[in-house]
């Protein structure tokens, strides 16, 4: 296998490195948003790289829309925080920990569908559940986990909230093979169907905190398995 050039591979570095301090300038509110950074040419002599360097870094921060580069005028901070970084971030978490960000996730959708739901929504939830069934050893396993994805997608339809709805749908797919690989490995034991039936019962009747209260008790088995098999 050939190697990379040295120089290729230092490049990259930098440019990394670019990034990084960039992105800190405005996390730390040296750069706020609305201001104007230094030109390109500033910037390179003050970190010591070529501007190239900086052009790189500052397109993929714009990219990413934590910058915005207006033709002619300069470059402008945009948002205070990298929304790129932050979906990595979610992507590295622990999984306890995303398991616990999922579950407030999967409350407050379920609130929001027992307060907004409509029938067809409910027929919909119905024909999921059922869809859904339990899950018995022998089965196979990607293909549930594909009926119980399509139960919780409902779920978010019905709370009728499309920004929750884009959160969720993001979050849930960037965890759905770390899950399948802990249920697959025994780490954590599939929720039931009754447990899910308790959701839409309660989105039936409208009621957000039985809704919620079903819904991070559908995950709260997982956590505290996973916790005790840390010695958490």
């Amino acid at each position: 296998m050939d190697t990379p050039p040295l120089p290729t591979a230092r490049r990259r570095s930098l440019v990394c490195e670019t990034i990084e301090i960039l992105r800190g300038r405005v996390e730390d509110g040296t750069w706020r948003v609305g201001d104007r950074i230094p030109p390109e040419a500033a910037l390179a002599e003050a970190l010591g790289v070529g501007r190239n360097t900086v052009r790189e870094a500052v397109r993929v921060l714009s990219r990413s829309e934590m910058l915005e580069v207006r033709q002619g005028d300069g470059t402008y901070v945009r948002r205070a925080v990298d929304p790129a970084e932050t979906m990595e971030r979610l992507n590295r978490a622990d999984l306890l920990d995303s398991i616990a960000l999922h579950q407030l996730l999967e409350a407050e959708i379920a609130r929001c569908a027992a307060e907004r739901r409509s029938e067809a929504d409910l027929a919909a939830l119905r024909e999921a559940l059922a869809a859904r069934g339990d899950y018995r050893p022998g089965d196979d396993r990607a293909a549930f986990h594909a009926r119980d994805r399509a139960f919780h997608r409902c779920v978010a339809a019905a709370a009728h909230n499309d920004a929750l709805d884009a959160l969720y749908r993001y979050f849930a797919s960037s965890m759905e093979v770390r899950l399948h690989e802990s249920f697959s490995e025994g780490e954590l034991a599939e929720p039931t169907l009754a447990e899910h039936a308790a959701i839409v019962d309660a989105i039936a009747a409208g009621n957000g905190e039985a809704a919620a209260a079903a819904a991070r008790a559908v995950l709260a088995a997982q956590l505290e398995r996973l916790r005790r098999s840390r010695g958490a």
